[in-house]
């Protein structure tokens, strides 16, 4: 072998060495994870302050005029590992003009995670504490009293049903209708460090499960465990994965 020979051969090991770094501390680096909620219904976006609704149960049309509600324990999962999202409580709100609420994961290992997992409400022990982590506020609108704890969801609004308007008010809570939904995204830091993922929300689903709920009848659900539940089992069927174009 000649000299020119070691030279180049050298110089190529050299190369592989530098690129094999540059490419571990690519993929050492941790990612973040933006998640993306869509507020939307009947194919669009959600509308406020009009009648714009069917009542899945029954007769008239059906006004949102606020709706928001908790996400917690955001967690990544698979079979290299997991990653728990820290002070995890998302109040996710639709009233801006995108009608979005967005969630960003930051710090998120670079592992080959299967699905993304969360409560749709917030967990036993947060929701008898008056500890203000995340997005939880015991003085604020989405908290009850203690024997009680945070509002899950809170959905305001009017029926109309024969010119006659009756108001809508479900704020439901309890440890019970905590429901924990579980989505598989796919591959994700793939190609980049940075990744985005989108859900469609659907309020109407709520009401809207095996048996559909006739907001005429049940136009209130406050404190009452049975009509919370009722709601509750619907959470499951509110979000809904959009995966990315192939």
């Amino acid at each position: 072998m000649n000299g020119r020979t070691k030279v180049a051969l050298g110089v190529a090991a050299l190369l592989a060495v530098v690129l094999a770094l540059l490419w571990y501390r690519d993929v050492s680096r941790p990612g973040s994870l933006t998640l993306e909620f869509r507020a939307r219904s009947d194919g669009g976006p959600l509308v406020l302050n009009e009648f714009a609704y069917d009542n899945p149960g029954g007769a008239g049309r059906v006004k949102v005029r606020d709706f928001q509600f908790f996400v917690s324990n955001v967690r990544l999962g698979g079979a290299a590992g997991q990653f728990v999202e820290p002070d995890s409580y998302h109040l996710l709100r639709f009233d801006n003009a995108e009608r979005a609420f967005t969630i960003q994961l930051t710090g998120v290992p670079r592992l080959e995670y299967d699905y993304l997992e969360f409560l749709v409400g917030v967990d036993a022990d947060a929701n008898a504490s008056i500890r203000a982590v995340g997005d939880l506020d015991p003085n604020g609108r989405m908290a009850w009293n203690w024997e009680v704890g945070y509002k899950f969801v809170l959905f305001e609004g009017g029926l109309l049903v024969d010119d006659v308007q009756i108001p809508l008010v479900y704020h439901v809570g309890f440890d019970a209708s905590a429901r924990r939904v579980r989505f598989d995204l796919g591959t994700l830091f793939a190609d980049a460090p940075d990744e985005r993922r989108m859900f469609d929300v659907d309020v109407m689903r709520l009401f809207d499960g095996e048996t559909p709920i006739d907001m005429q009848a049940l136009s209130n659900v406050k404190f009452d465990r049975d009509d919370a539940r009722r709601i509750a089992s619907n959470f499951s069927r509110l979000i809904e994965y959009m995966p990315p174009a192939s």
